[in-house]
């Protein structure tokens, strides 16, 4: 089965960091994007390996919209 989770990407000095809020504590980085991307797509394989049927259900079942927002700053 195929599921999808949610991967939020920041830019930092060192690159990128990615963490999914959707598996507390799966995390990666990389120097691209598409670097960052793959790394964390492995890491929550990995991840989810560890996470019993139903945990691994329950964890990518919630459903986390992610968005920008304008301010005045």
């Amino acid at each position: 089965m195929t599921r999808k989770a949610s991967v939020v990407i920041e830019h930092d000095e060192h690159g990128c960091y990615a963490w999914c809020p959707h598996l507390k504590g799966c995390q990666s980085q990389g120097r691209t994007v598409e670097e960052t991307l793959a790394n964390i797509r492995e890491a929550i394989d990995l991840f989810l390996e560890t996470l019993t049927d139903d945990e691994r259900s329950a964890a990518l079942s919630r459903e986390i919209l992610i968005t920008a927002v304008e301010v005045h700053a």
